[in-house]
């Protein structure tokens, strides 16, 4: 018997707001309700800094204007879990440095600890953080689902090619609901 967990990634202030899709967040609502009624654990990966960023390198294309910046209230506020899916208490929240939920974060080590070996992923961005953290989870061998419509991308197109052509190379791809049916 395998023990799956339900990741939600990168669902914070700051990037819901770049994504605007007003049915999202109820829809991830009701999955992360329904994996908790059936008892799948759900984990947060959130991506985050020290304050002034010391682990950030200016190098990086994606992050680098960010090394050495000083604290600002706004940008901490924006790094939150976006409140409408909110972690309850006995989540589990991971924090990353990079793209892949497993850059820099303990995440491994929790799923290891955990005896989980099939990841349930959402998360924004679908050519981000669930691209970089499919690959990286498919070469750990762990099992993979992506639910196609618990992701968003900015190109609606890479989202499609990214769901329908890459990700059923190493994981199922279904909706929501389809994965909620199953519980």
């Amino acid at each position: 018997m395998s023990a799956s967990a339900l990741l939600v990634m990168d669902v914070q202030r700051a990037v819901v707001a770049r994504y605007p899709d007003p049915d999202y967040l109820p829809r991830l609502r009701s999955t992360i309700d329904a994996a908790r009624g059936a008892g799948v654990p759900v984990i947060y990966v959130s991506v985050g800094f020290r304050p002034g960023g010391p682990e950030i390198s200016p190098r990086n294309r994606m992050f680098g204007r960010l090394a050495g910046a000083p604290a600002h209230p706004a940008a901490e506020e924006g790094m939150q879990v976006h409140p409408d899916v909110v972690p309850e208490p006995g989540d589990i929240v991971v924090v990353k440095r990079r793209v892949s939920g497993f850059a820099g974060s303990d995440l491994e080590m929790v799923l290891r600890a955990g005896g989980f070996d099939n990841l349930v992923l959402t998360g924004i961005a679908t050519s981000g953080v669930v691209l970089s953290t499919l690959r990286q989870a498919a070469d750990l061998d762990f099992g993979l689902t992506v639910l196609a419509d618990g992701c968003l991308d900015s190109d609606a197109e890479v989202h499609r090619v990214l769901t329908e052509k890459v990700f059923p190379m190493q994981a199922d791809v279904v909706t929501s609901a389809e994965w909620v049916a199953g519980l």
